[in-house]
C-alpha cells in the first residue's frame, strides 16, 4: 500500500451485499470492506477467527447460543470453529481483517471472490 486509503469513498464505490473488498494487505492479511443487508449463511472458519468493526449501521452477530449486537465503532471477533452468520435489518458498512484467502462462507466454493479497490 503506497497511499492512505479512505473506507468511506471505498464503500461509495460498490453496491453488492456480502462482496468483501480488500482495502489493503499487511502481513499476510486482507484488510477489507464490505456491505451487508439481509441474514448470510451459517457458516464456520476452522482455521482463523472472524474480526467484524462495524463503520455504520447495525449488526446482529448470531451464533447458535447467543446473538451479539454491534452498533457504529464497535468490534467483535468470532472464535474460529464458531458457528455463526450475520444479519443486517437495514444495510450495515464493516470492516473485516481476515489471512489472504479466507472463504467469507467458510467454504472456497460459494465463497465471494476477493477483490481489491
Amino acid at each position: 500500500m503506497t497511499d492512505k486509503a479512505n473506507l468511506a469513498e471505498k464503500l461509495a464505490g460498490f453496491d453488492q451485499h456480502y462482496a468483501p473488498r480488500t482495502v489493503a494487505e499487511f502481513n499476510g492479511h486482507d484488510v477489507m470492506v464490505a456491505k451487508l443487508k439481509g441474514p448470510f449463511v451459517w457458516h464456520k472458519h476452522d482455521e482463523t477467527d472472524d474480526f467484524f468493526l462495524v463503520l455504520k449501521g447495525i449488526l446482529d452477530i448470531e451464533m447458535r447460543d447467543r446473538t451479539v449486537t454491534l452498533g457504529p465503532g464497535e468490534v467483535f471477533v468470532v472464535p474460529r470453529g464458531v458457528e455463526h452468520r450475520p444479519v443486517a435489518r437495514e444495510e450495515v458498512h464493516i470492516m473485516l481483517i481476515e489471512p489472504t484467502g479466507t472463504p467469507n462462507s467458510g467454504d472456497p466454493k460459494t465463497a465471494a471472490p476477493r477483490r481489491l479497490v
